[in-house]
């Protein structure tokens, strides 16, 4: 239920629209006061550049979360490339709060790794990979890595914001990936995930907002660019082929 979710709405302040930063000419940022956020599942899809991911950047951070991922408990930087949207959004929340949480990005998943090795190296208690799998993140390939983590870390009743995780993850292990999200999902956790994946926003019962030049709209699974496309592939791929390659 809407009043169940920990993050019910995104909201934007007026003065973003004056940031200098190129945050400014998002049309998301230009033509949107706020998104609501209703389902336990909630994609974002658009082409790239679009803001799909400064956004869950700037959702994460407000939320608490380091920008460039892991849990509410990590605090290290190795670049500071995030924007300032998140001074510029107001996270509206349910009641309750969420006991666990993780905020999972492909494109620093490294760093996050790096940083769980150095604080098992710094401690002097429980080994911390033990909550991942008990095998170092850095020993596994990408995808195994990220599977790892999702089987492993989380512990229900979070609120879990994932860009692109698809990145690493096979067809097969993206099916995966949706079963432990149906898992999580039936223990109270709440998802916000950025992703260009076909498999994972068919995700039953999700909302998906398409990010694109007009802003952002609700719109269904079948309707999505990467549904059609992939349809009309799989459907023909010699015929998209010739259409690809004629001259």
């Amino acid at each position: 239920m809407f009043s169940e979710l920990f993050v019910r709405e995104i909201i934007f302040e007026p003065d973003v629209k004056k940031c200098k930063s190129y945050i400014a000419s998002l049309a998301l940022i230009r033509k949107v006061p706020s998104i609501k956020l209703s389902k336990q599942v909630t994609f974002f899809v658009g082409e790239n550049g679009t803001g799909k991911s400064t956004l869950l950047e700037a959702v994460a951070v407000a939320a608490g979360f380091n920008a460039e991922g892991g849990s509410r408990n990590f605090n290290f930087s190795t670049y500071q490339s995030h924007s300032d949207l998140y001074q510029y959004i107001r996270l509206s929340k349910g009641i309750k709060r969420p006991k666990d949480g993780f905020f999972l990005r492909a494109e620093s998943f490294y760093n996050v790794a790096s940083e769980i090795e150095e604080l098992d190296r710094q401690s002097g208690g429980p080994s911390l990979k033990d909550s991942y799998g008990g095998k170092s993140l850095h020993e596994q390939s990408h995808g195994e890595s990220f599977l790892a983590l999702v089987l492993n870390r989380l512990n229900g009743n979070g609120l879990y914001i994932f860009d692109e995780p698809e990145a690493a993850l096979s067809p097969s292990r993206q099916l995966a990936l949706l079963a432990r999200i149906n898992q999580l999902v039936s223990e109270n956790s709440q998802f916000i995930i950025a992703t260009h994946s076909p498999i994972l926003m068919a995700y039953p019962d999700a909302d998906i907002y398409l990010l694109d030049e007009n802003g952002i709209q609700l719109i269904s699974y079948k309707q999505t660019e990467h549904y059609l496309l992939t349809k009309q592939f799989l459907d023909d791929p010699e015929k998209m082929m010739r259409y690809l390659f004629e001259k």
